[in-house]
């Protein structure tokens, strides 16, 4: 491996494991706010005690984020210099309001976990977790500005092989940022409704059964269901985008080599790479065109349009149809769970209905990471779309390969410290416990 490989392989790996923490990090306060909320206006102390304790967990996760968000700063800087030396004046806005945004939710986070009970009106504690969520949710905005701009980028004048006229505002709000923020964060809200069912429903296998584990599985179905429709309708939002926009990548994700109209959608198969012969994959007339152009006679743009040293790599299309497979699980499990719940006739909380929703967790996060990789791989070989390729921007120095490892061993380090403390935070204080407590102290 060369340098320029170690550089990517670091980097992706610290995407991949700082991912995690920042879905969860995005996605948690809004759960926590709305259980305080109803906890208060129906003086329910299960939807107390679920605030509570989900803010114990998500304390933890933002402390991880934070480090592992800092080692992503580092590695702008020290693996991509050439990027940011190019480009850094154009981004330093956004980068440097996440992380004020970070610090306005800190701020808030910090007061939010001391002054419980401290107010005669409980409201008051409430409303500390609004400038939460804001501050979570600006935060995964201001960056995704920042990996928006690397995939549409504007807002200066290319002169001599340097950027000039800079308007960093214009490069914010370049055309990919509305599509990749709305799909960011509304996929970041249902990733953290059901890693919450999850808990509740590995809760409820292990025989906890009780009314606190079952009102967290309907809170979070019936807010993931809402969010799971959202983040299906903004990813169509991002396929007319990049059917405008970043036609390689869509072509790449869908094997779609020759421009055309009424163009199929291809699920599955394989490709032989000498003459792009697609096997054994399922064909949906009409599909892509709806998806790109919304009419079924909408052309599309091949793959062959462009110079083939400038196609993303091509197993990105199992990568896309993963990620759009889970989307579709995460809408319809939530779907099954409320219909049985309304019809009234099945048990919503059996082992079956608990065990899809237990396997929703891990599901979301592995289609967070699948989209990721397919927004970041999708753009190869450009680090800065049309302007700068990866191989450009890449250091010079031949350590990268020594600092992979090492950092390797601290996420290790960070997964195993963070898993163990959650462990230990509520594996002797199951809910019911806590809940008893409460009521024998009031």
């Amino acid at each position: 491996m060369n340098v320029v490989d170690w550089s990517r392989g670091l980097t992706e790996m610290t995407l991949a494991f700082h991912i995690l923490f920042a879905t969860v990090g995005v996605g948690i306060p809004i759960f926590i706010s709305i259980a305080e909320l109803i906890g208060i206006r129906k003086k329910d102390p299960h939807y107390s005690l679920m605030a509570r304790r989900w803010t114990r967990g998500f304390v933890i996760t933002v402390a991880v984020g934070v480090v592992t968000g800092t080692c992503i700063g580092l590695q702008l800087s020290l693996l991509w210099p050439e990027f940011m030396r190019f480009a850094g004046n154009v981004i330093s806005l956004p980068l440097f309001l996440e992380t004020f945004a970070f610090f306005f939710e800190a701020i808030f986070l910090g007061i939010y976990l001391y002054t419980w009970n401290r107010f005669s009106n409980p409201y008051y504690h409430w409303l500390l977790t609004l400038p939460i969520v804001v501050g979570s949710s600006a935060s995964a905005l201001f960056i995704t500005m920042v990996n928006a701009f690397m995939n549409t980028p504007q807002g200066f004048k290319l002169e001599n092989g340097k950027l000039v006229n800079l308007d960093p505002l214009a490069a914010m709000f370049n055309p990919a940022t509305p599509s990749k923020v709305a799909h960011v964060l509304s996929s970041a809200y249902v990733t953290a409704a059901f890693l919450l069912a999850m808990i509740a429903a590995f809760s409820m296998l292990r025989g906890r059964d009780n009314d606190y584990y079952k009102k967290s599985i309907r809170l979070n179905m019936i807010t993931g269901l809402i969010l799971a429709a959202a983040t299906i309708w903004m990813g169509d939002a991002s396929a007319v985008f990049l059917a405008e926009e970043q036609p390689e990548k869509l072509a790449a994700g869908e094997w779609h080599f020759e421009t055309g109209s009424e163009v199929p959608l291809i699920i599955g198969g394989r490709l032989n790479p000498d003459t792009l012969e697609i096997t054994g994959a399922i064909h949906i007339p009409w599909a892509l065109s709806i998806l790109a152009t919304h009419s079924p006679g909408g052309t599309v743009v091949g793959l062959n349009d462009f110079p083939q040293d400038l196609w993303p790599p091509l197993y990105v299309h199992y990568l896309f149809d993963a990620m759009v497979g889970i989307g579709f699980y995460l809408f319809a499990v939530p779907a099954l769970f409320l219909l049985m719940a309304a019809a009234k006739r099945w048990n919503p909380y059996n082992r079956w209905m608990l065990g899809g929703i237990l396997a929703g967790g891990p599901l979301s996060l592995f289609a967070i990471e699948l989209g990721w990789f397919y927004a970041e791989v999708g753009r190869q070989p450009w680090i800065l779309r049309g302007y700068m390729r990866v191989s450009d921007a890449a250091t010079t120095n031949p350590n990268v390969g020594v600092t992979f490892f090492l950092f390797a061993a601290l996420y290790l380090l960070l997964g195993i410290v963070c898993l163990l403390i959650l462990g230990r935070l509520f594996r002797n204080k199951p809910a019911e416990l806590e809940l008893e407590q409460r009521r024998i102290i009031l």
